[in-house]
């Protein structure tokens, strides 16, 4: 069974905290579809989202970032969602990825399957 990290958006955009609470809690569900589409395709799908739902503030930010990369380091490969291009988080861990050779792949929304990132338009 491979191993496949989930990484796309956390964070929220807005200023105003209730509001960014919403688009967290959005980018949160969004993440654990993909997982749970990718878990009946047969693979074992690490959603970093699910890990730590909504613990803001629980420790610094950067430790959940290395407590994350650290997980990355022992995934097959990493799939990418929707809106992964303007998460500054998911574009790092797929430079970490890259740079360990971890296969790196797009969620296709439509076809609910993974495309190599090569392929991603």
């Amino acid at each position: 069974m491979k191993i496949c990290y989930i990484a796309g958006p956390y964070r929220g955009k807005s200023k105003i905290g209730i509001i960014n609470k919403f688009q967290v809690i959005h980018n949160i569900i969004r993440a654990r579809k993909v997982a749970k589409e990718l878990w009946k395709q047969g693979y074992a799908a690490i959603c970093p989202h699910s890990n730590t739902a909504l613990f803001d503030g629980v420790v610094p930010d950067q430790d959940f970032l290395d407590g994350d990369i650290e997980i990355l380091r022992r995934c097959d490969l990493i799939v990418m969602i929707p809106g992964w291009r303007r998460s500054t988080g998911a574009l790092s861990e797929l430079r970490v990825a890259q740079r360990w050779n971890i296969k790196a792949y797009y969620w296709d929304s439509q076809a609910r399957e993974i495309v190599a990132l090569t392929d991603c338009k």
